[in-house]
């Protein structure tokens, strides 16, 4: 025990241990912010997409969509990350974040966009027909209305899926990324620390960390939000 403590003490006060953790998690929390991105913006599309109402023009995108889904979710993340860097994106200098990004967002556009779709479908719908019914149009009655509620649903699921595709980032150093967990088995293999155990359980703090302060925003978020309807309803 007292040598575990004295090798993280080691790793702390060597200079060049921190920078190779700080260089994989700032790829780590690169990947992860721009597939999120990515996976909201089109997960929300296609969500959209999804609930709209049933015409002869909507059933190509309805179809599109659904196969979208269904083969994201059905498939591994690592065999799509695969397919990304040594099939679609195998192009010599083409940068390999930049594929991370486009495989992470792809994946979690996918899962967003049934956490999305479940937020609208819960809004009962008899308010829609209440706002009809008013003379307002269904993109005021959507945007006033089903929209609002349906964030509120939406959040905690949503704040999963964000930790999730930051977990799931770890799997970048399996196509040669030195993310966190690449920085770590390099550390761990190096003559000095001669040691897996140390780092990793030094990375495994980082990742902590942040799941930890993302799941705080989240939890503040939604006490706001159970304050609002509050005072709203008072």
């Amino acid at each position: 025990m007292d040598n575990f403590f004295s090798k993280i003490g080691e790793l702390f006060s060597t200079p060049e241990y921190i920078e190779s953790l700080l260089h994989g998690f700032l790829l780590t929390m690169q990947v992860s912010y721009f597939a999120i991105l990515i996976g909201i913006v089109l997960g929300t599309i296609i969500a959209l997409v999804d609930t709209a109402r049933p015409s002869k023009w909507m059933k190509i995108p309805k179809f599109i969509c659904k196969l979208y889904v269904g083969i994201i979710r059905g498939t591994p993340m690592a065999l799509q990350l695969f397919i990304m860097f040594f099939v679609i994106f195998a192009v010599k200098g083409f940068p390999s974040i930049i594929t991370a990004i486009i495989a992470f967002g792809l994946n979690s556009a996918a899962y967003t966009a049934e956490v999305i779709r479940g937020g609208i479908l819960s809004v009962d719908p008899g308010q829609t027909e209440a706002g009809l019914a008013l003379g307002l149009s269904r993109f005021t009655i959507f945007m006033k209305i089903v929209a609002p509620q349906a964030i509120k649903n939406i959040i905690p699921a949503l704040g999963n899926e964000i930790i999730t595709v930051i977990k799931e980032t770890a799997i970048v150093s399996m196509v040669g990324m030195y993310d966190l967990n690449m920085a770590a088995k390099d550390i761990g293999s190096g003559q000095n620390m001669a040691s897996y155990l140390v780092p990793m359980f030094v990375a495994a703090l980082f990742y902590l960390a942040t799941i930890y302060l993302i799941t705080f925003i989240v939890k503040r978020i939604e006490k706001g939000l159970r304050r609002s309807d509050l005072r709203a309803e008072e």
